[in-house]
C-alpha cells in the first residue's frame, strides 16, 4: 500500500486558515471528515486530544503528526496541510511547526496500513523533501512529492544490509501509539548514525508489531544499546549489557549524542533482578524505586483529581452538609461525598499499590498489589502502607516467578491466572497483617506531632514543602510532597495540603506575571506560553512552568522555588487548611481560615517568582 493511497487530493489543504495548535486539530479533522473517513468526528477528535495530551507530537523541524487509532474512524486515512507561516504546536524544539499529517487509524487497521504511516514518518526525515512539501504550489504537485519520495525510499530499503559484524550500536524505539514517534525515532537515529559512520540497528515497536528484532547474535556483539521508549519492551534480552535508557522524543532530538555514548559503551548495566550493576549502581537503584512510586502516584492521581473536587463541591453546601445529622444536611452534599471520598477516595491507596506492584512485575502483580493497598486503606495504615503494599506484592511476584519457573511447561498457562494470584494475594496479605496495625499507630502520632507543631515549625514545614513543589515541577519530589498532603488530609489535618497547592501554583503564575510584567525578557512565543500560564496556575498545573525551566534553568527553577516556599510559609503562618486535593482557584473558597489571607500567599509566592525571574533574565533580541 502506497502512502499516496491514504493521503488524497480531496484530504490535501494547500494554505491552512488554523493559527493555533487547537484550531488546526479541528481544521483537520473536519477535512477527514467532509472526505468520508470518519465514522464519528467527534469522537475522533477526543481520541486526537487524548493522544496529545499524553505528549505533542509536534515532533519538530516544523513537523507536527497528530495520529489515533480508533473505531470512530471508517476509513483509514491521512490529512495534510501547510502553514507557510508557521504556528505554535508545542513542538519538542520550541520552533512554529509548518507540516501537518493528521493520521486517522481504524481501531483494526492491518499491518499494511501501519506500514505505510510509518514509512511517511521516516519520509519526512528529510529536509529537502520538507522544504519541498513547503513550497509545492499545488495539491497534485505535493501527491507527486511523496509518490517520488515514496519510490526512493523503497529503493533504500531494498539496498539496506544490516551488519552484524562486532562494534554494531543498537536500539529499540517504541511510542504509547506505535504510529509516528517509534519511526520517527529509529529514522532519527539511522541517519546520524550514517554521518557519523557509526553501524547501527534499530528494532522498533509500533502498533504492526515488533519490526527489525534484534536477535541474541546482535546483543552480544554490540558495541552500545539504546532504548528511546515510552512503554514497554523486552529488557530481559539485555540482562548483563550497558543500555541507555530515554524517552523516544530524545531520540529523535539528540541522536548523535545518544549514539556517541553508546559508542563509547557507556550507560547502566541491566540485570533481570532489577537492580543495576555498575558504577551507577546507587543511581539506578533510585531512578528504579522512583520509577515504580511515579506509575503508582501517575495512576491514582484521575481519582485524587476526580475526588478530591466532588468532595471540595460537596463543601459548597457547608462543611458538614454531608452528615445526615447535621442543620447543613443537603442529600446532593451527601451523594458528592459519597461518590468522591466514599468510593473514589476509597480507590487511591489501592490503586497506587496495585501499579506500584505492576510497574515492578507486571500485570500478575496487579492483584495482589490493589489487595494489600485495600489493607492498608481499611486498616489505617494510609499512603505509607500503601506503598508498602505496592512494593512488597511486586517483589512477592518476581520471587514467584522465579520458584515456579521449574514447573512443567504444561502447567504454563495456570500461573498467571491462578498460581500467581493465589499465592501472590496470600501472601502479600498474611505479611500486610503484621504491618497495618504499627503503621496506623505511626500515622496516628504523625498527626498527632504536626498538630502540636508551634508556628515557627510549621512555617519552616511550608517553606520545605513549598520549595519542594517547584524543584522539579511535576517530578518525583514534587509528587513526594502531593502524595504527603494528601496523606494529611486523609489522617485529617488539612494545613499541609494548603501550603502545598498555594506553592504548586505558584510557578506558573510567577511566569505568567514575569511574561505580561517584564515583556522584553521574553520573545514573542514565551509572552504567548505565559497566557496559558495563568490558567494552568490557577488550576494547580504546576508543569505550566516545565518549558520556562527548560529553556533557562539557572534562573527560573531557583525563582520558582523561592516564590513557592514563600507561598508554603505564608499559608503555614496565616493558619490555612484544604480539605480538597485538587482544584485550584474552585476549591479556595472551602479553605479553613482566612479565603483572603490565602490569595495573598499565592499572590506574594508569584510576585517574587516574576520578580525574580525579571531581575535575573537577560533582555531577548526576538
Amino acid at each position: 500500500m502506497k502512502i499516496t493511497d491514504l493521503l488524497t487530493i480531496e484530504t490535501v489543504t494547500l494554505r491552512l486558515q488554523a493559527n493555533s495548535k487547537s484550531s488546526v486539530i479541528r481544521e483537520l479533522v473536519d477535512t477527514l471528515d467532509r472526505a468520508g473517513k470518519l465514522a464519528d468526528k467527534k469522537g475522533y477528535e477526543e481520541a486526537i486530544l487524548a493522544r496529545e495530551a499524553q505528549s505533542t507530537t509536534g515532533i519538530g523541524e516544523g513537523i507536527a503528526i497528530p495520529h489515533a487509532k480508533t473505531n470512530a474512524v471508517k476509513t483509514p486515512a491521512i490529512a495534510f496541510g501547510v502553514s507557510k507561516q508557521g504556528l505554535d504546536y508545542q513542538a519538542l524544539d520550541g520552533q512554529p511547526s509548518h507540516l501537518f499529517f493528521m493520521i486517522a487509524a481504524s481501531e483494526g487497521a492491518n499491518n499494511a496500513h501501519l506500514e505505510t504511516l510509518s514509512r511517511l514518518s521516516s519520509m519526512l526525515m528529510d529536509t529537502g523533501f520538507r522544504v519541498g512539501l513547503v513550497n509545492a504550489a499545488t495539491k497534485e504537485e505535493i501527491i507527486s512529492l511523496i509518490d517520488r519520495k515514496e519510490k526512493e525510499l523503497f529503493q533504500e530499503e531494498a539496498r539496506e544490509i544490516v551488519a552484524d559484524e562486532k562494534g554494531m550500536i543498537l536500539a529499540v524505539t517504541a511510542c504509547p501509539t506505535g504510529i509516528a514517534h517509534t519511526y520517527m525515532a529509529a529514522d532519527a537515529l539511522k541517519q546520524k548514525a550514517k554521518e557519523l559512520g557509526f553501524t547501527v540497528k534499530v528494532e522498533t515497536n509500533g502498533s504492526s508489531g515488533v519490526k527489525n528484532e534484534l536477535t541474541k547474535a546482535d546483543i552480544d556483539s554490540a558495541a552500545g544499546i539504546i532504548v528511546a521508549a515510552d512503554k514497554h519492551v523486552d529488557m530481559e534480552r539485555f540482562n548483563g549489557k550497558k543500555i541507555i535508557q530515554v524517552p523516544v522524543a530524545q531520540a529523535i532530538r539528540k541522536p548523535e549524542e545518544l549514539l556517541t555514548k553508546a559508542s563509547k559503551g557507556e550507560g547502566t548495566t541491566y540485570t533481570s533482578s532489577g537492580k543495576a550493576s555498575s558504577e551507577s549502581e546507587e543511581k539506578k537503584g533510585r531512578s528504579g524505586f522512583y520509577k515504580h512510586l511515579m506509575s503508582g502516584v501517575s495512576n491514582m492521581l484521575p481519582f485524587v483529581v476526580g475526588g478530591g473536587i466532588l468532595i471540595a463541591l460537596s463543601f459548597m453546601f457547608g462543611i458538614n452538609a454531608s452528615d445526615p445529622n447535621d442543620p447543613s444536611y443537603h442529600w446532593f452534599a451527601e451523594a458528592l461525598m459519597t461518590i468522591g471520598g466514599g468510593n473514589a477516595f476509597g480507590l487511591m491507596i489501592p490503586v497506587l499499590a496495585g501499579f506500584i506492584a505492576m510497574s515492578i512485575a507486571d500485570r500478575p502483580g496487579l492483584a495482589a498489589g490493589m489487595v494489600g493497598g485495600l489493607m492498608a486503606s481499611t486498616g489505617g495504615a494510609g499512603f505509607l502502607g500503601g506503598i508498602i503494599a505496592g512494593f512488597l506484592a511486586g517483589y512477592i511476584i518476581i520471587g514467584l516467578k522465579k520458584l515456579l519457573s521449574g514447573l512443567p511447561a504444561s502447567l504454563e498457562g495456570i500461573k498467571p491466572v491462578l498460581l500467581y494470584p493465589l499465592l501472590g494475594i496470600f501472601i502479600t496479605g498474611m505479611i500486610m497483617l503484621q504491618v497495618v496495625t504499627p503503621l496506623k499507630a505511626f500515622n496516628e502520632a504523625l498527626t498527632a506531632w504536626l498538630s502540636g507543631l508551634g508556628s515557627g515549625n510549621l512555617v519552616f514545614l511550608g517553606l520545605l514543602l513549598g520549595a519542594m513543589m517547584a524543584i522539579d515541577m511535576g517530578g518525583p519530589i514534587n509528587k513526594a510532597a502531593f502524595t504527603f498532603g494528601i496523606a494529611m488530609i486523609d489522617a485529617g489535618n488539612y494545613a499541609p495540603h494548603a501550603a502545598i497547592m498555594a506553592a504548586g501554583m505558584v510557578p506558573p503564575l510567577g511566569l505568567a506575571l514575569a511574561t505580561t510584567l517584564f515583556k522584553n525578557k521574553f520573545n514573542k512565543q514565551e509572552r504567548e506560553a505565559g497566557k496559558t500560564c495563568y490558567v494552568m496556575g490557577a488550576t494547580f498545573i504546576t508543569e505550566g512552568a516545565i518549558p520556562f525551566a527548560a529553556a533557562d534553568p539557572m534562573r527560573v527553577i531557583p525563582s520558582a522555588v523561592v516564590g513557592a516556599a514563600v507561598a508554603g510559609a505564608l499559608t503555614m503562618f496565616f493558619g490555612i487548611g484544604l480539605p480538597a486535593p485538587h482544584g485550584g482557584i474552585f476549591v479556595i473558597p472551602i479553605v479553613t481560615g482566612s479565603i483572603l489571607l490565602y490569595i495573598l500567599a499565592i499572590l506574594i509566592g508569584a510576585f517574587v517568582t516574576a520578580l525574580m525571574v525579571g531581575l535575573l533574565k537577560k533582555r531577548t533580541t526576538a
